[in-house]
C-alpha cells in the first residue's frame, strides 16, 4: 500500500514537465466572453506570438495613433514642398451694374459697362527668403522623420507590452498546470495517509497535516485559475476587436532567443534607436524653425499673371462700352501684378518669434544629448537584464528537476519510515515553488530581450 504513494509522484515528474511545456495552451471550462455555445461553436484559434504582434497593431489605439500622425506628417511634407511651385487657377465672373440712362458704365464708377465679364487663367508664385533657403521644406521633412521615430517607439513600446500579456498567459497556464497537479497529489496523498491510519501504521497527525495541506493546494488552484482568466482578458482586449476569449496561445517559451555581443548591440543601437532619430529630427525642425524666424526680416516678392479676358461680351472680340466707336477689339490678354513686401514695424513680433526659435532649438540640444546618454544607461541596464535572466533559466530549470527528484526520493523515504510527513510536503512545495519560479524565469528573459529590442529593434 506504500507503494501508492511513491508510484503516483514519480509518474507525475515528467508528465507534469511536458504538460507545461505543450505546444498549444487551452483555456480551461470557464465563461466566454464572445466564444459561441451549442453545437455551432466555432474551433478555437490558435496564436503565436508573431499573430498576437500583427493583431494588436492592427487593433491598439496608441499605435495606429502614431500611425496615423506619420501619415499626417508625410502629406503635410507633400503639400510644403507643393506651397514652394507656382499655383495655376481659373475663375469666371459676371458683374453686373444697374445702369442709369445716361452713361455707359452705369451706377458704379468702378466699372466700365452693365455687363462685365471675367474669364482668367490666375498663375501666381511668391519668392521669399523662406523658400529659397527651403526652411519650411526641410522643417516639414524633419517633422515627418520625427513621426516616423515616434512610430517606430510606439511600435517597439507596443512589442513590449504583447510580450508582457502574451508570455503572461503562457506563465500562468504553466502555473495553473502546476496547482492543478499540485492539488492532486494533496489530494492522492491525502487518501494514502487515511488508508495507512486505518492500518495502524501512520498517526491521525500525519493524516491532518496532509489534510491541510490538500485545503491549500484546492486554494492555490483555485488561484492560479483566477490568475489565468485574468491573464487571458487581458491579453484579448490587445488582441480582439470584439473581445474574443476562443482562442489558444502557443507556448515557446522554451524556444531560446540568440543575445548578440555587446559589441554587435552596441552598434545596433547606434543605428537603429529611435529614440535618438526623434531626438535629431526634433533639433532639425527646431533648426528650421530658426531659420525660418530670422528669413522673416528679409523682404519677400509675389508675381501675379492673369491671363483671359475682361470685356463687356463674353467673347474674344467686342465693342466696349465707353468706346463703342473704336469698333470690335480684341478682349483676350494678361495682366500682371509684381509686389514687394518689406516688414517695417510690427511691434516686435518678428524678434519674439526669433526668440522662441532659438529656445526651441536650445531645448533640442538638450534633449539630444540627453536621449544619448539615456540610451547608453538604458542599453547596458537591458543589456546585463538580459544576460542575467538567461544565464539564471539553467539554473532555474536544475532547481526544478532537482525539486522533482528531491520529492520522490523524500517519498521512498516515508514509505520506509526514514522521512516525516514534513518532509514530504516541503519536498512537494518545493517542486512547485520550483516549477512557478522556472516559468517566471523564462517570462523574465523574453521580457528582457524585449526591453534590449525598443533600443535596437529586432535581431
Amino acid at each position: 500500500m506504500l507503494l501508492l504513494l511513491a508510484s503516483p509522484a514519480a509518474a507525475q515528474i515528467e508528465p507534469q514537465r511536458e504538460a507545461a511545456q505543450s505546444s498549444v495552451l487551452r483555456l480551461p471550462d470557464g465563461p466566454q466572453a464572445s466564444a459561441p455555445t451549442g453545437n455551432n461553436q466555432e474551433a478555437p484559434v490558435t496564436l503565436t506570438f508573431q499573430d498576437a504582434l500583427e493583431r494588436a497593431r492592427k487593433y491598439n489605439p496608441q499605435f495606429q495613433a502614431a500611425a496615423s500622425v506619420s501619415k499626417l506628417a508625410h502629406e503635410d511634407r507633400l503639400q510644403a514642398r507643393a506651397a514652394m511651385l507656382p499655383s495655376a487657377n481659373y475663375t469666371m465672373q459676371y458683374l453686373g451694374t444697374q445702369g442709369n440712362g445716361l452713361l455707359p458704365s452705369g451706377r458704379y464708377v468702378t466699372n466700365d459697362g452693365v455687363h462685365v465679364y471675367r474669364a482668367w487663367g490666375v498663375f501666381r508664385q511668391t519668392l521669399s527668403a523662406d523658400n529659397l533657403t527651403l526652411a519650411g521644406y526641410r522643417r516639414m521633412e524633419a517633422a515627418e522623420a520625427l513621426a516616423r521615430a515616434q512610430e517606430d517607439i510606439a511600435q517597439r513600446g507596443l512589442a513590449v507590452t504583447v510580450t508582457q500579456a502574451y508570455y503572461g498567459l503562457v506563465v500562468a497556464e504553466r502555473k495553473y498546470a502546476t496547482a492543478q497537479q499540485s492539488r492532486d497529489q494533496a489530494q492522492r496523498s491525502l487518501q494514502i495517509s487515511q488508508e495507512m491510519e486505518q492500518a495502524g501504521q501512520v498517526a491521525h497527525s500525519d493524516v491532518i497535516t496532509f489534510q491541510i495541506q490538500a485545503n491549500q493546494a484546492g486554494q492555490a488552484f483555485a488561484e492560479a485559475k483566477l490568475a489565468m482568466d485574468n491573464a487571458r482578458l487581458n491579453l484579448a482586449v490587445l488582441l480582439f476587436p470584439n473581445f474574443n476569449q476562443n482562442f489558444n496561445v502557443v507556448d515557446d517559451l522554451d524556444a531560446t532567443q540568440p543575445l548578440p555581443a555587446l559589441g554587435e548591440v552596441q552598434k545596433m543601437a547606434a543605428e537603429n534607436n529611435p529614440q535618438i532619430r526623434a531626438a535629431a529630427a526634433a533639433l532639425r525642425e527646431a533648426r528650421s524653425d530658426l531659420t525660418s524666424a530670422r528669413t522673416a526680416f528679409l523682404p519677400s516678392l509675389s508675381f501675379d499673371v492673369d491671363y483671359g479676358i475682361e470685356a463687356n461680351s463674353f467673347a474674344l472680340r467686342s465693342r466696349t462700352s465707353a468706346s463703342p466707336e473704336a469698333g470690335r477689339l480684341p478682349n483676350l490678354g494678361y495682366f500682371a501684378t509684381v509686389s514687394l513686401n518689406l516688414p517695417v514695424w510690427d511691434w516686435g513680433i518678428l524678434r519674439s518669434k526669433l526668440r522662441q526659435a532659438e529656445y526651441r532649438k536650445r531645448q533640442a540640444d538638450t534633449d539630444l544629448t540627453f536621449a544619448q546618454r539615456q540610451l547608453l544607461s538604458n542599453l547596458f541596464a537591458y543589456y546585463n537584464e538580459a544576460r542575467t535572466s538567461r544565464s539564471e533559466v539553467s539554473t532555474l530549470r536544475d532547481s526544478a528537476d532537482l525539486a522533482a527528484e528531491s520529492l520522490r526520493l523524500n517519498t521512498l523515504r516515508y514509505k520506509a519510515g526514514q522521512a516525516t510527513v514534513l518532509d514530504v510536503l516541503n519536498a512537494q512545495n518545493t517542486l512547485t515553488q520550483a516549477r512557478d519560479a522556472y516559468a517566471d524565469g523564462l517570462a523574465r528573459s523574453r521580457m528582457a530581450m524585449a526591453n534590449l529590442q525598443t533600443l535596437t529593434g529586432s535581431f
